[in-house]
């Protein structure tokens, strides 16, 4: 069989490699079981590239990227790099990518499981049946605008400087990323700012809001201030279903929302961008929990948010959804069995590592794709 779905794999540092090799285990049960085969390259990123190429991002990976049907992702960072100068963070190995590639819509579904409802640290009830989606803007706004940088003063002092600015354009088409995600959810949708005290968030919620009357007139559009998103969703969860917020904004709000499912070791993410002609978009997938460096190597780390990861990218990039309903039904019956990882770990539930929780999940999919 001749594999046409170009996958790059970039597990990166901390728990990346870990978690990264159960995908590959799927990888490797989707070709014998399912017959779906992928061309397969594996590249550097982050604090792995900084030291063997010294570049977070070397230009070989973003070919390897740009050549790509998709890109899975690991994470990146750790102490040992702390240290360094700002323009070799292993974190600019993602800021890069997403830049090189185009990708500014970043999907972050909050999915609270059925076996996981008492993993929140909210009330059950609170949490039940929570299933939103946050869409952050992620190649503009304060992370890259200019100017930038810490500067001393003619007092001797420092000062640091941040920029955050968006042109209508950015704003426009991830404004319409959230609305046709909303259109095929139920039809809701929160747009978050801080129109009342910053010049950007007046334009985003202007464009937002004209775009929404124009196109999207069935979907149900609310405006919220940042801050008091930060507030009901901790309060009142289920009231939202689709989120659009900016970089900074939803990058906090993503992580917020993860929290009150339990844990950012079951949460993904894809981050898409512009279709082609043909109406191919690049994309890569992550998951949100980062390298846990404090982790890293114990073989402990939980790999389900790097599988689900890989669940969205079969359905986003590749079309299979029935692929990707396997991966992810494969999990939920793999943790109401019983199964945890320590970031989840509740009454009655046994404690098991990153390889005996991938073991779990084969089997399952061995069941379900018999």
């Amino acid at each position: 069989m001749t594999a046409n779905k170009r996958l790059l794999v970039l597990p990166g540092d901390g728990i990346g490699p870990e978690v990264m090799r159960e995908v590959r285990r799927v990888i490797e049960w989707m070709d014998r079981r399912r017959h779906v085969s992928f061309a397969l390259e594996e590249g550097l990123v982050g604090g792995a590239a900084l030291e063997a190429e010294g570049s977070p991002c070397p230009d070989g990976t973003v070919e390897r990227a740009l050549a790509a049907d998709a890109v899975l992702f690991g994470s990146v960072g750790g102490p040992k790099w702390d240290t360094l100068p700002f323009d070799k963070r292993p974190e600019l190995g993602i800021l890069r990518l997403r830049k090189e590639l185009g990708l500014f819509a970043n999907l972050r579904p909050a999915l609270v499981l059925d076996p996981l409802v008492d993993a929140s640290s909210l009330k059950p009830d609170v949490v039940r049946g929570l299933d939103l989606m946050i869409v952050r803007e992620s190649t503009g706004g304060i992370y890259f605008g200019e100017p930038r940088g810490v500067e001393t003063l003619s007092n001797g002092k420092r000062r640091g400087v941040d920029t955050e600015v968006y042109t209508e354009d950015e704003i426009a088409r991830v404004a319409r990323v959230a609305f046709e995600l909303a259109k095929g959810r139920t039809g809701k949708m929160t747009s978050v700012d801080k129109a009342n005290v910053m010049q950007s968030g007046r334009l985003w919620r202007a464009v937002v809001s004209e775009i929404g009357k124009a196109e999207y007139p069935e979907v149900e559009l609310s405006h919220m201030y940042a801050d008091n998103c930060a507030m009901q969703l901790c309060a009142r969860p289920k009231q939202f279903d689709t989120i659009l917020a900016s970089n900074i904004f939803g990058d906090l709000l993503s992580d917020l929302a993860a929290a009150a499912t339990g844990s950012l070791g079951m949460l993904p993410s894809a981050t898409l961008g512009a279709p082609d002609a043909s109406g191919r978009r690049r994309a890569l997938y992550e998951p949100i929990h980062g390298s846990a460096p404090d982790i890293a190597g114990k073989g402990i780390a939980n790999p389900c948010a790097q599988l689900l990861s890989f669940a969205m990218l079969l359905r986003w990039s590749f079309g299979m959804e029935e692929d990707a309903r396997l991966v992810e039904t494969a999990i939920e019956k793999v943790l109401a069995g019983g199964l945890r990882t320590a970031d989840i770990m509740g009454p009655g539930t046994a404690r098991v590592g990153t390889s005996v929780m991938g073991d779990a999940v084969l089997r399952e999919l061995d069941k379900l794709g018999a």
